[in-house]
């Protein structure tokens, strides 16, 4: 039994997690299959709290780095926010602000 669904922010959101390069998809599709299981915690390294309801998932391949950030939302959703692959330690504040914006969005529209 499927105990959390997984949904999209948009459909160009899922296109472009499915298009991410072969080593980074293959992480993302077993996490989310754990996250569906689970829950949307999988614990370090695997997933980390970003702080207000925002979180990562950390995918890391032969690839190098990618994230993909998400929130929970009531009914046992997770909705995955954004993507990016990291060039940089640090995660840019560009693509923290563009999951926060998407975050509140997320909430505004269903609170």
């Amino acid at each position: 039994m499927m105990n959390w669904t997984i949904t999209y922010y948009s459909e160009s959101l899922q296109n472009e997690i499915l298009d991410l390069p072969a080593g980074f998809l293959a992480r993302f599709l077993r996490y989310a299959d754990r996250m569906e299981l689970y829950g949307p915690d999988l614990g370090m390294p695997h997933t980390r709290a970003r702080g207000e309801g925002l979180f990562e998932l950390r995918l890391k391949a032969a690839e190098g780095i990618a994230r993909v950030f998400y929130c929970t939302m009531i009914g046992k959703r997770i909705v995955m926010l954004h993507q990016f692959i990291k060039k940089t330690d640090k995660t840019p504040p560009k693509e923290l602000a563009i999951a926060r914006r998407r975050l509140k969005e997320i909430k505004d529209a269903y609170s």
